[in-house]
């Protein structure tokens, strides 16, 4: 859904970041808000000589979560193949004033998504995921939803994944005064990690990181593409995993993503323990019956070990 705007009290910066960044002025003319997630305002925006771009604005107290998008965008676009299926938005610039952050990406307008662009989103996805890196991690840390999420370099998945995504979760519990309702399961959860990663030596590859139905679309064209992302080098059945999580996708990019690479045994058993990351960051974020699912997650985990 657009609705038009009169002009965003930032456009003057963002005509001279865009001046700077293209080496052209333009006169950004037509504001159309749009949906683009709940943490920033998102714009269609067209300039007087019919230039489109995507812009997302937040209060300048914001402006890691926009350099954390960009880092990850970037990331994501210099991975692909020149063959690949996949289209991630290109990052034109990036800027600030004293009251403002901002994010300008390419404009993409959407299309449909069917079984042939779901197809590809698999195959583009898997293609992804074979870029790999020598450690786990990430260059910088950034966010998943509101909250920060740490990247530091790590040579061993199950210490990474113990510290880094399940402890930063653990922490952010306490800091929010309910982690004593699940402290006991978090304890034994904590000890079965080493039984539940037992013998699962994965690569690090290059994720999305936040690969849920919202994060995915096709072009007017059908081509897929994802955003949004939180980049990190990880076990790639993270992002199957969260794809599972709250729906979105279809059998065909299973298929697709599993002829081009196959996932490793045991993945059905591991899913449920890194979806307990995005559950616990929903319990962080919303609370409420989060708390319980997160809870309810780690005895099952724990009781298949037992």
């Amino acid at each position: 859904m657009q609705r038009n705007m009169t002009r965003h009290p930032a456009t003057a910066d963002i005509e001279q970041n865009l001046a700077q960044t293209l080496g052209q002025r333009l006169t950004l003319d037509t504001w159309q808000a749009v949906s683009g997630g709940s943490i920033h305002q998102a714009y269609h925006v067209i300039s007087q000589d019919k230039q489109h771009f995507f812009i997302k604005i937040n209060q300048a107290s914001k402006m890691h979560t926009l350099t954390a998008e960009a880092q990850g965008l970037i990331a994501l676009h210099q991975a692909l193949n020149a063959d690949s299926p996949l289209r991630i938005p290109k990052v034109i610039g990036q800027g600030s004033n004293t009251t403002h952050v901002w994010l300008i990406l390419e404009y993409i307008p959407f299309g449909r998504s069917d079984a042939a662009s779901q197809t590809k989103l698999g195959q583009g996805l898997a293609l992804l995921h074979q870029h790999t890196a020598p450690q786990f991690g990430f260059d910088s840390d950034n966010v998943i939803g509101a909250s920060l999420q740490t990247n530091t370099w790590t040579d061993d998945w199950l210490t990474f994944w113990a510290e880094q995504r399940l402890g930063t979760q653990f922490q952010l519990a306490k800091q929010h005064g309910f982690y004593d309702s699940f402290a006991s399961e978090t304890e034994n959860l904590l000890d079965a990690l080493p039984k539940l990663l037992q013998n699962h030596q994965p690569s690090p590859s290059l994720l999305h990181g936040d690969l849920w139905g919202g994060n995915a679309a096709a072009d007017a064209n059908g081509k897929p593409m994802i955003f949004d992302p939180a980049v990190y080098y990880g076990d790639r059945e993270c992002d199957l995993a969260m794809t599972e999580l709250f729906g979105g996708f279809s059998t065909d990019f299973y298929a697709a993503y599993d002829d081009v690479y196959p996932l490793s045994d045991g993945y059905a058993q591991r899913k449920m323990l890194y979806n307990l990351y995005h559950i616990l960051n929903h319990a962080n974020l919303f609370g409420s019956a989060y708390i319980m699912q997160s809870k309810s997650m780690m005895q099952q985990l724990v009781q298949r070990i037992s």
